[in-house]
């Protein structure tokens, strides 16, 4: 928790051609934890990736996470996993990796939310607020989610997800946000690193 507390703007990126390049200039722009999401490539491949961004990222200083696989994560040294509703709850993989181990959790209502707090996680992720194309058929919260939570103080870190912009972050952050999780905005910027320093400035801003 203590590593995590004060990481503001965390950056789930798929496998891409330029994969270390891309995440190098996005922590350069103000990103300071990164996951590893990949859900239709070979294992092999996406062995290979997470232990390029362990590498990587273990030499810049910031947390790397593999999404769903704690497997994949042992493997390739990573400093933790995030799991969804369906995945492998997470006291099991805190079984799996241990107590120095990152956890994380998605929670789309306050009931999933609610129960994640009772379990073994050192961070939950709460949305997406708006519909996002990286969770097809998940429709989005809206701001009441983020509101609810906020209003738990359980005190671990809470990051937002869906439809996370410089643009956003102003109403986001009113509503509670703290913590940002951003995909396309990075992924889909010609510039990354410029693309990262924008939503670090607009996350100071807010907070």
């Amino acid at each position: 928790m203590n590593r995590l507390g004060d990481r503001r703007l965390y950056l789930c990126t798929p496998i891409r051609p330029d994969l270390s390049a891309f995440v190098e200039s996005c922590v350069k722009g103000g990103v300071d934890l990164v996951q590893l999401r990949e859900k239709n490539a070979p294992d092999r491949q996406i062995v290979s990736a997470a232990r390029q961004l362990s590498r990587l990222l273990g030499r810049l200083g910031v947390p790397f996470i593999v999404n769903d696989r704690p497997d994949i994560a042992i493997l390739s040294e990573a400093d933790g996993v995030h799991v969804g509703q369906d995945d492998l709850a997470p006291e099991e993989v805190r079984s799996i990796l241990g107590a120095g181990a990152i956890v994380g959790t998605s929670n789309h209502s306050i009931i999933e939310y609610l129960r994640s707090i009772r379990e073994p996680c050192d961070y939950l992720s709460v949305g997406p607020v708006s519909e996002t194309p990286t969770k097809p058929g998940r429709p989005g919260t809206g701001l009441e989610l983020i509101r609810e939570a906020a209003a738990v103080r359980d005190g671990r870190p809470r990051f937002v997800t869906g439809g996370v912009t410089p643009e956003t972050i102003p109403r986001i952050a009113r509503a509670g946000g703290v913590h940002y999780v951003v995909v396309r905005y990075l992924t889909e910027a010609k510039d990354p690193r410029a693309a990262a320093t924008e939503l670090r400035r607009a996350i100071d801003a807010a907070l």
